[in-house]
């Protein structure tokens, strides 16, 4: 029995017969099992289901006698096991296989090493295969963050990276994030600096798999990460959990998360200037291996043209469809001589001049929380736990003066059908001279000048419509809606806004009726009759 090549230990023992795979997934749930919720969530362990594991394991494509593999978050070892046991079913099969796995979680360094022991027991008798498994226990990213010096080529001649980083937000102190400035802006996260330095270790032509949220793809946050991360990686296929829970459910993380499959290829982006993606959706993991795939030229997904560089994920042709008609639109907010920001007011350090009471107008300006925004409507106030009134006095710099606006939520619910919600701010309705946004309301407004109440109800109408919602998943998997993304965002022309504005501001309720009279205006005589789902 291939079990009885493995010493005691304290970790459970593979069963007679069982796969490598599903006895690192059953190690990795009973280590799980026994830690407490701070160390999981402090660690980022958050183990891949065996399906996952499978999917991304057949995404490697590395052929040859002799392969060296790497993972740098190795975990229980799931991956690891997945990818050898798909290698050495190909035929010819290599002779020989090296797998590299890092792991920084000191108590888990014992149950790895006793999966690695049996998925090399496992290879030798079953497919004659020698493979020599060996875990590093220290941290991957310092212990690799020279792969990213500039001027540093070549990668170091893994054949494939297969990888289920941890994720959490680090400090730009962090000696890791220290270590790999040139992927760093803002507050990282630690799964894109595993990403960026396993792809620099990567031979040309070498295989890149993963699975991580899909907050890279967009964001100013990763906008350094993605111009790195994509001069070395040509994507070739990725797959979407559309569901936020399911990929991950048994660990209850709520992230909306993606598998990429991509080659080591620099430079790739003129020789492969033609190239297409392959993209695919499931719900979960359960069925992540009978979806239909679907093709769409590279250069959409993916604009190498824009500082942006963002990674733009139609996956149907529907949306693929929304896309091509919303990025055919002439202008944007800047073009229209608008603007975006960020509500001023951060209750915690305004705790001087914030209040549940107030006389408006004479001593305090109302102030607005998400909340506030309702469908197409500001309702103020609400009368809730959370302070509603804000002093004009010592809190001048914060309040922004009483004229149209057009309000937009920074965030959505865990699970809400909308990213996108916008309501029109109309001073007429407000009889105060200023008035106060709390720091989670994004406010479109004209500088310099006045958003016509028309203006404001047309692109309140605009971004309520299913028309935009779908164009903003396309290219945002996070719950969070930063202007940054709504200034690059295309728009129709201002006659068409305002048009739009017109009808939809004398309707009783704006929202019945509204993506047909969005697409009525916007669509065009091509897209007549298009259906968009969000």
């Amino acid at each position: 029995m291939l079990s009885s090549l493995l010493s005691p230990s304290a970790f459970p023992l593979p069963e007679t017969g069982e796969r490598p795979t599903v006895y690192a997934d059953r190690v990795g749930a009973w280590y799980a099992a026994a830690k407490s919720d701070q160390h999981r969530k402090g660690h980022g362990l958050y183990l891949t289901p065996v399906p996952a594991a499978d999917f991304m394991a057949a995404r490697i494509r590395a052929l040859g006698g002799r392969l060296r593999m790497l993972d740098p978050a190795a975990g229980a070892g799931v991956l690891c096991c997945a990818a050898v046991e798909a290698i050495v079913a190909r035929k010819p099969a290599p002779v020989s296989i090296e797998c590299i796995a890092y792991e920084v979680d000191a108590d888990l360094i014992e149950p790895l090493r006793g999966v690695l022991a049996y998925l090399t027991a496992w290879c030798r008798v079953r497919h004659g295969v020698g493979l020599e498994a060996r875990v590093e226990a220290a941290d991957f990213v310092l212990a690799h963050a020279g792969a990213l010096r500039p001027g540093r080529s070549g990668g170091e001649g893994f054949d494939a990276v297969i990888s289920n980083p941890p994720y959490f937000k680090i400090g730009r102190t962090d000696p890791r994030a220290v270590a790999v400035p040139t992927v760093v802006h803002g507050q990282p996260n630690i799964y894109a600096l595993f990403m960026a330095v396993s792809a620099a270790l990567l031979r040309a032509g070498g295989d890149f798999v993963c699975i991580t949220p899909r907050s890279f793809a967009s964001g100013s946050y990763f906008r350094r990460f993605r111009t790195t991360f994509f001069e070395m990686i040509r994507p070739l296929h990725v797959h979407v959990f559309e569901s936020r829970r399911a990929a991950f459910s048994r660990d209850d993380v709520l992230q909306e998360n993606v598998i990429l499959a991509g080659v080591r290829r620099d430079p790739w982006r003129r020789a492969d200037r033609q190239a297409d993606l392959t993209i695919s959706c499931s719900r979960g993991v359960n069925d992540v291996a009978e979806v239909p795939l679907r093709t769409v030229p590279l250069r959409t997904a993916l604009d190498h043209e824009t500082a942006d560089r963002v990674f733009r994920l139609p996956v149907s042709t529907e949306q693929g469809r929304v896309l091509a008609l919303v990025d055919a639109w002439p202008t944007t907010l800047h073009g229209l001589g608008l603007e975006i920001s960020t509500g001023p007011v951060v209750p915690f350090r305004a705790t001087a001049v914030v209040d549940r009471e107030g006389r408006v107008p004479d001593t305090h300006a109302p102030l607005l929380w998400m909340h506030h925004v309702r469908g197409t409507q500001v309702t103020w106030p609400l009368n809730r736990r959370k302070p509603e009134y804000i002093r004009r006095r010592g809190a001048e710099a914060l309040l922004i003066p009483n004229r149209n606006y057009v309000l937009m939520r920074r965030f959505t619910a865990k699970e809400e059908a909308r990213r996108l919600a916008a309501a029109p701010y109309l001073a007429r309705d407000f009889a105060v001279p200023e008035v106060g946004l709390e720091n989670h309301l994004n406010y479109i407004h004209r500088p310099g000048g006045v958003l016509s109440e028309d203006e404001a109800w047309g692109l309140t109408a605009l971004y309520n419509s299913s028309l935009l919602d779908t164009y903003f998943r396309c290219v945002n998997g996070n719950t969070q809606v930063n202007a940054i993304e709504l200034r690059a965002m295309p728009l129709p022309a201002r006659e068409v806004i305002v048009s739009l504005g017109r009808l939809v501001r004398r309707l009783h309720d704006p929202l019945d009726g509204l993506d047909d009279r969005v697409m009525d205006l916007v669509g065009g005589a091509r897209h007549a009759g298009m259906a968009v789902v969000a």
